[in-house]
């Protein structure tokens, strides 16, 4: 089964690497990662996709809140929430392609971003699978090249699905967490 987490980091250099890393030495494999800011300075909020059963979720959660950076965990899989996914897809399209190009487009709420004598961009937003729809029509007018962001995703509702404050460590004083557990 596919999980997601949302994990609210500090914002400092070398987290990232953490986060991953404690993904690499368990051996599991990360479908997903985008990382962004928050609605709090100086927090950034990860959101991962791992496909694992539940027991392994309920792991990696646990083996997260061990990491000095990571300030809140929240394992959004059987929530109720919202998950999209931004694509640019550059497309070779002239003459009448073109035309049928644009259609597609439109068909899929999608728009066009950039347009070259022998080529459109398009970006498209919405879920894996619209996404992956788009791009199987699109493949047949010739798809250069493409880019995913990978799954943002959060909880319906005022409150996230399970709410722990995040709280001020020693670190966030010093700004130093070179010497942060793992």
């Amino acid at each position: 089964m596919v999980h997601t987490f949302s994990v609210y980091v500090d914002n400092k250099p070398g987290v990232l690497n953490r986060v991953a890393s404690l993904f690499r030495r368990r051996a599991f494999n990360i479908e997903s990662l985008t990382v962004g800011h928050t609605e709090t300075k100086g927090v950034s909020r990860m959101t991962l996709v791992v496909d694992t059963d539940e027991y392994g979720a309920r792991r990696l959660e646990a083996h997260l809140y061990k990491l000095v950076p990571v300030r809140r965990v929240e394992d959004i899989t059987t929530h109720p929430s919202i998950a999209r996914d931004l694509a640019l897809i550059k497309v070779a399209a002239t003459g009448e392609a073109r035309t049928h190009v644009m259609q597609l487009v439109d068909v899929y709420r999608a728009r066009i971003v950039d347009v070259s004598p022998e080529s459109l961009v398009i970006e498209t937003t919405g879920t894996e699978d619209k996404i992956d729809s788009l791009l199987e029509v699109l493949r047949p007018y010739g798809v250069v090249e493409m880019v995913r962001t990978g799954r943002v995703a959060m909880a319906r509702g005022a409150v996230p699905a399970r709410r722990r404050p995040m709280p001020i460590r020693a670190a966030d004083a010093r700004g130093d967490v070179s010497n942060c557990s793992v």
